[in-house]
């Protein structure tokens, strides 16, 4: 069907990781086996948190929103792909290109914001232990999880309604393996400066903020840790740092 010499996109098709049918089989095995340990490990973290009275802290309760937040990314993206693997298919509908790159946004953004609340609990633990139980009550952790998820879905919606009322005309081959946004700029045919603009603005907000949040906390921190006479109190004061540190840690890898 074509309007104004233009054609209507009715689905987008990837170039997929490789177009070799053993290559792909492999691929499949190995993102199979990524998917399932990644989506059990995170299914374990939460009912062990849940599970145990002793880990029921602000840092804890944060933990498992994180790891229900990697579910929720990985199963944005990688099902599909491996259907993609599996079939020899590579076309995605789109609406399922819209839904695909609505909830991957929506996921990443969260835990960009959650990870600076995660930095923030740590500063009040370890700056001001004296008001941590009062500031970092659950009803506060509570408003703070659920602010996160609000202005990521928010965000995640500007970004994804501004992106996909650019017109799309062929050829509709994504450079990728899923729907992202710099993928489907690509794509447009017309002047994109808008959508950009509005990207880097919400990469401020969501991104860097919690960014630098994280590194004036860890400042803090740190200098707060150095004033520490006793090198077991030292150690102890670190280690309540190393799960946020490592989860920071493997989001930058």
């Amino acid at each position: 069907m074509a309007r104004d010499n233009q054609s209507i996109v009715t689905e987008f098709i990837f170039e997929g990781l490789s177009s070799q049918p053993r290559t792909q089989t492999i691929l499949f095995i190995v993102f199979l086996v990524f998917y399932l340990f990644t989506v059990a490990g995170n299914i374990m973290i939460i009912t062990v948190i849940r599970a145990d009275c002793q880990l029921q802290s602000p840092m804890y309760f944060f933990l498992a929103n994180l790891s229900f937040l990697d579910i929720g990314y990985i199963s944005s993206n990688i099902p599909q792909m491996l259907v993609n693997l599996w079939t020899k298919k590579r076309t995605i509908s789109f609406s399922g290109c819209a839904a695909q790159m609505y909830f991957s946004l929506a996921f990443g953004m969260t835990e960009c914001v959650l990870l600076g609340v995660m930095a923030y609990d740590r500063y009040m633990a370890i700056c001001h232990p004296l008001l941590y139980t009062t500031v970092m009550n659950k009803k506060f952790c509570i408003h703070m999880v659920v602010a996160s998820w609000t202005i990521s879905l928010l965000s995640s919606m500007v970004i994804n309604s501004l992106t996909l009322r650019l017109p799309f005309c062929g050829p509709d081959i994504l450079n990728h393996y899923f729907c992202e946004v710099p993928a489907m700029l690509a794509l447009a045919y017309t002047d994109t400066t808008l959508v950009v603009l509005v990207i880097f603005i919400f990469s401020i907000l969501i991104a860097f903020i919690p960014f630098l949040l994280i590194i004036t906390s860890y400042i803090h921190i740190l200098f707060a840790i150095l004033k520490i006479q006793s090198a077991h109190v030292q150690s102890k004061a670190f280690s309540t740092c190393g799960s946020h540190l490592m989860v920071v840690t493997m989001d930058l890898l």
